[in-house]
């Protein structure tokens, strides 16, 4: 009976997509992940021909042995990179979620870039009995560099199987409320654990978003939207008034015109002013990596410091926070409408089997 694909059980399986990381804290592994991920023509948009110079020629070169000594601060003991760690424990505990509820539903982790392969992964799911696969990635705002680039490399690898899968894809949820909710929780977590900021004194909580080039915005990306959509709902479910947050964005590159407010300088700018104390949050981030433990947590902090600041606080992400773990639930759970979230029983199975035997009987 298993000899037969079409005779086995069908499963409906959750894929999570995030960006990757390299596998070590060293210039080679760094090298490596970095000419992948800046190879993207979704992620860089200029001509390849003089890209491929640019990147090979000056980037990598330079970038590699300085990012990597970056990682090597942020490197979890003995659990490697925090992006990998985290995004495998959401996997996991999303995928107990589903057991705890009664339901068998395969969950696994595919990176754009790195291990473990998009391909690597999905190969696995159809060796399991994937029939149904719903894409869920990590990034709660869509943009063309991220998402889309994830659902490409997804699509490249369907593209060569001659039976696929049920396809269903969550392109967002920026403004979800359970996603919000996650978000409220871990900033209050934050504050009821320390010590909330008097915002009657000027303290400010800033949301630090991941940059793009301007370009982007004009050419139809509508994540500098969702970003800001975002910022405003949790600013509000904290009770917050406009001009006590502030969405900002990070990781600039280059000299072209990004996303702007830029975090650095609106940091800069506050410490100047007076301002004593900064909470600073990533909601983009649903785990915490490079860009938010060295950029935000630690060179943010110098900038602010520099400039006359005296509180910087950083809010970790989501990471396993229980309430982030319940909104992937709930967003899964929306968009798996009317598929079975189960499988057939052996003797269904056998069943099937039979009468499948018998219309070849008759058949013949």
């Amino acid at each position: 009976m298993n000899q037969n694909p079409h005779l086995r059980a069908s499963k409906t399986a959750v894929l999570l997509l995030n960006l990757g990381t390299p596998s070590a804290p060293r210039p080679k592994a760094v090298r490596a992940y970095l000419k992948d991920f800046l190879s993207d023509p979704r992620v860089v948009e200029i001509p390849r021909f003089i890209w491929w110079f640019i990147l090979n020629g000056i980037i990598l070169p330079i970038r590699s042995s300085a990012s990597a000594k970056k990682y090597a601060i942020i490197w979890l003991p003995k659990l490697g990179s925090p992006l990998m760690h985290y995004s495998r424990l959401q996997a996991k505990d999303l995928g107990e979620k589903f057991a705890n509820e009664g339901h068998t539903v395969l969950v696994d982790l595919a990176m754009r870039y790195g291990d473990p392969s998009t391909q690597s992964v999905l190969e696995g799911l159809k060796a399991q009995g994937m029939e149904r696969l719903l894409l869920l990635p990590l990034y709660p705002q869509y943009s063309a560099t991220t998402t889309a680039s994830s659902f490409d490399e997804v699509f490249r690898v369907l593209k060569s199987w001659r039976d696929q899968p049920e396809l269903r894809l969550v392109k967002h949820y920026h403004d979800n409320s359970a996603y919000i909710a996650a978000l409220r929780d871990q900033v209050l977590a934050s504050w009821d654990s320390e010590s909330r900021p008097d915002f009657a004194k000027g303290d400010r909580f800033v949301m630090a978003f991941h940059g793009l080039p301007k370009r982007n915005l004009m050419k139809g990306d509508p994540y500098h939207c969702e970003c800001l959509k975002t910022g405003r709902l949790l600013g509000e479910s904290l009770g917050l008034e406009p001009g006590q947050y502030l969405v900002t964005f990070q990781s600039r590159f280059g000299k072209t015109e990004w996303l702007k407010p830029y975090t650095a300088s609106t940091i800069e700018k506050l410490a100047k002013e007076g301002c004593q104390r900064i909470d600073i949050f990533c909601p983009g981030f649903p785990a915490d990596c490079l860009e938010t433990l060295e950029e935000i947590a630690m060179e943010a902090r110098e900038i602010f410091l520099e400039h006359g600041g005296k509180d910087y606080r950083y809010i970790l992400c989501l990471n396993s926070n229980p309430k982030w773990i319940d909104a992937l639930s709930a967003i899964a759970h929306h968009h798996l409408q009317g598929w079975a979230l189960g499988v057939e029983s052996e003797p269904e199975l056998a069943k099937r089997h039979e009468r499948a035997q018998l219309a070849e009987r008759n058949q013949g």
